[in-house]
């Protein structure tokens, strides 16, 4: 993914900071004694990648920056939208097409300016005109075309209305597009610093500690790129309290066993934030070792692996014409996807490639991952079962002597994971079908560039959830010229249900959108493998840390406790 994507209420207020010693004993008037030392640290195998809201797509960057901006809305404990900057819910126009925020008066940022609305039309009218991986959360609003496309600076559908009110009007109902508001991409962003620091567009200004200037409980202080990044409250916040944390310190490190070393030693609170995870031997040890256990929490994560197939030779043609070329591609294909889905034993690639459960559950409900809105619910996918003998059947009809499979190659993005899946994959489809698949890794960003471009016939495919909701499903990998797709799949019956139900609210349109994930498993367009599984690992006197199936608790939830 992009990820997305992948968002929380803040926390209760904390208790007073007590000043005694961090392993020593006393007393205060918390009901929890604080340790002196409240620094929240941990570690990542990679830095960064981009700190501009207008352009930020991955989980690892979201999960970080949510903490120093924010937007009119967020997603509690429970992944439900609520207020943030804005008062309230919007006043919604009678044809489902303007939407009128209004804004709370006393809002910051963190370098002591004032919110206003200026600062939100200039924030969403960037972020439409860089075109970022997210700039379509705006595609909706009406005037986004001409900014998208440089012919003008301004979507025609935003326009204020005093200092702390302004509305948007979208060019056709999208009920969804409400839950867009509150994703990272409609974060506000402070006019005055980004025009100081140079065109509206660039990023520069979001990578300097100096001018990353946004309305979250946090700041960042300082940033050694591929080191460190450093965090601090901000003074008189405006939301209020900021917690018990005085300074979060994140530090790069490729190694995971390393990071792990750090922090059986005391130097690091935790690890698991940020998108992180274990080393599959730890976590298989932690998870087993009952003291250990204890320290390692196994939480849902909204994110689905499936195998990608081709089901076209070119970005954007239809699969009807996408027969020739491609094994797996449009009807014709139909045998072969089946075929390599039911022989996928997902209980044994669970226990070798997901470290015996602990970093992923089998996916039997088809590609929206359980738990979200859209599941279909558990064994419900026909294709996600283990059958050698009708996959060897359906593979002897579809490919009899063996030129459809002749030198396979599986592509997959580089990771430990990735590696797994695919060793495993491979050595199940030689047993099972008799096919020598070979597994080639690319770098992050050559893989996505060719696979947005329908490059492999068959690749690894995932996508973590930016929100709970099917259309962030539907329009980003499985419409007509879905971007994220990698598989060019069409289906106009799909494109005119999700059409349909996009302009419905989803207490009207859930029923449209599982329809559709049915439509997915009955022609099995994904070979759905497995759901994710978020590892956090901290020790007992660590409060606070965890998250939801999408996000990492806020920083302002995590205490840390005398011990």
């Amino acid at each position: 993914m992009t990820r997305i994507a992948v968002f929380r209420s803040l926390a209760v207020a904390v208790g007073a900071v007590s000043m005694l010693a961090a392993c020593g004993g006393g007393n205060n008037n918390t009901s929890e004694n604080l340790a002196s030392d409240q620094t929240l640290s941990f570690p990542m195998v990679d830095d960064v990648g981009n700190l501009d809201p207008g352009t930020m797509s991955a989980a690892v960057d979201i999960d970080i920056f949510r903490n120093t901006y924010s937007g009119l809305y967020k997603f509690d404990d429970q992944l439900n939208e609520v207020p943030d900057i804005a008062t309230g819910a919007p006043q919604i126009s009678t044809d489902g097409l303007t939407y009128t925020f209004k804004m709370k008066n006393n809002v910051k940022f963190s370098n002591g300016d004032p919110v206003k609305a200026d600062d939100f039309l200039f924030s969403w009218n960037r972020a439409a005109a860089i075109q970022g991986d997210y700039a379509s959360v705006f595609q909706p609003v009406a005037g986004y075309d001409a900014v998208a496309n440089g012919k003008a600076t301004e979507m025609t559908g935003l326009k204020k209305i005093d200092d702390y009110s302004f509305s948007a009007t979208l060019s056709a109902p999208a009920a969804y597009w409400f839950t867009e508001v509150a994703l990272w991409t409609a974060w506000v962003v402070d006019k005055k610093v980004v025009l100081a620091a140079g065109k509206a567009t660039e990023s520069n200004w979001a990578s300097d500690p100096a001018t990353a200037i946004g309305t979250g409980s946090f700041k960042m202080t300082a940033r050694t790129p591929k080191q460190s990044i450093d965090f601090a409250p901000v003074s008189n916040w405006w939301g209020g309290s900021t917690g018990a944390i005085t300074k979060v310190h994140i530090e790069i490190i490729a190694d995971q066993k390393s990071s792990l070393t750090k922090y059986e030693s005391g130097n690091f609170t935790l690890i698991g934030f940020a998108n992180q995870s274990l080393d599959p031997d730890d976590v298989v040890r932690y998870n087993s070792d009952p003291q250990l256990k204890k320290q390692l929490q196994l939480l849902p994560s909204a994110r689905t692996t499936w195998i990608g197939f081709n089901f076209c030779e070119g970005a954007g043609k239809p699969s009807k014409n996408c027969t020739k070329g491609n094994p797996f591609a449009g009807d014709a294909g139909k045998l072969g996807r089946e075929a390599f889905s039911l022989a996928v034993d997902r209980d044994q690639l669970v226990d070798i490639a997901c470290s015996k459960g602990t970093a992923c559950f089998k996916a039997t409900g088809g590609v929206i991952t359980k738990g979200l809105k859209g599941y279909l619910g558990d064994n419900t996918d026909p294709w996600a079962v283990f059958d050698k003998a009708k996959a060897q059947s359906l593979f002897k009809q579809w490919d009899p002597d063996g030129s459809k499979t002749k030198n396979l190659v599986y592509t997959y993005n580089t990771s430990g994971f990735n590696k797994a899946v695919c060793d495993n994959l491979a050595s199940q489809w030689q047993a099972n079908l008799g096919v020598k698949m070979q597994c080639t890794a690319q770098d992050r960003a050559s893989f996505f560039n060719a696979r947005t471009k329908c490059s492999y016939p068959i690749f690894r495919h995932s996508w973590g959830a930016d929100y709970d909701h099917p259309q962030d499903w539907f329009d980003f990998l499985f419409v007509t010229d879905a971007g994220s797709g990698g598989a060019c799949y069409s289906n106009s019956q799909l494109d005119q249900m999700a059409k349909d139900a996009n302009a419905k609210p989803l207490s009207q349109s859930l029923d449209t959108y599982k329809a559709m994930n049915k439509i997915l498993v009955d022609n099995t367009v994904t070979g759905n493998l497995v759901y994710g599984i978020q590892q956090y690992v901290s020790p007992a006197y660590v409060k606070g840390v965890g998250g939801n199936a999408l996000y990492d608790n806020y920083w302002t939830d995590v205490k840390i406790l005398q011990h």
